[in-house]
């Protein structure tokens, strides 16, 4: 399960090119908040424990908004594209028992077959899952796979309450025998 973070927010009254760039020179990042038909929300967090968080996927982050506690979930990062600094977040409100539409990293774990490579067709598997247990990585174990064995999206483990997005019959991964060895293979008989 993706590791849920806080950060302390200040509401912001002043908008444009100039408010953001006096923010950002502050140490501070415009984010907006909304969802759930409520009126969007413009605040400003700190930079730094913001950068941060962003590096995970899926990440929830519990806002303290005039003290109150707010659920949230990264929607996008807009970053200015030579400086790679944060320009703004859009954060959509989250609640426990609501589910969510995510991708989610795949993790190849275990050794095929002595020999055997492995094709990873697919990086990223969308599921909805339960909003407070998105995971950080589903993992497909392909420990002692010969030549030809083959993993669809269908056959990928999910966690509990999670379920698949993605079409079934996707593939995911493939064993392959090198190119080489199915012609050593011939030469030899």
């Amino acid at each position: 399960m993706a590791e849920n973070f806080q950060l302390a927010t200040e509401a912001r009254d002043t908008f444009g090119k100039g408010t953001a760039r006096k923010l950002r020179a502050a140490g501070r990042t415009p984010v907006v908040v909304y969802g759930h038909g409520t009126d969007p929300q413009h605040l400003s967090v700190e930079t730094h424990p913001l950068s941060l968080i962003v590096r995970y996927a899926n990440s929830l982050i519990e806002l303290d908004i005039a003290g109150k506690s707010q659920l949230v979930l990264v929607k996008d990062v807009q970053k200015d594209p030579v400086r790679q600094i944060i320009e703004h977040v859009d954060l959509v409100i989250v609640r426990q028992g609501e589910t969510v539409e995510v991708e989610v990293p795949l993790h190849i774990v275990g050794e095929p077959f002595s020999g055997m490579s492995v094709l990873q067709e697919l990086n990223t598997i969308r599921v909805n899952v339960p909003a407070i247990a998105i995971p950080e990585a589903v993992e497909v174990d392909i420990t002692g796979r010969q030549d030809g064995f083959r993993i669809v999206a269908a056959d990928v483990v999910l966690p509990a309450g999670a379920s698949l997005l993605d079409d079934p019959q996707h593939l995911v991964v493939h064993i392959v025998a090198p190119r080489g060895a199915a012609a050593e293979e011939t030469e030899e008989a």
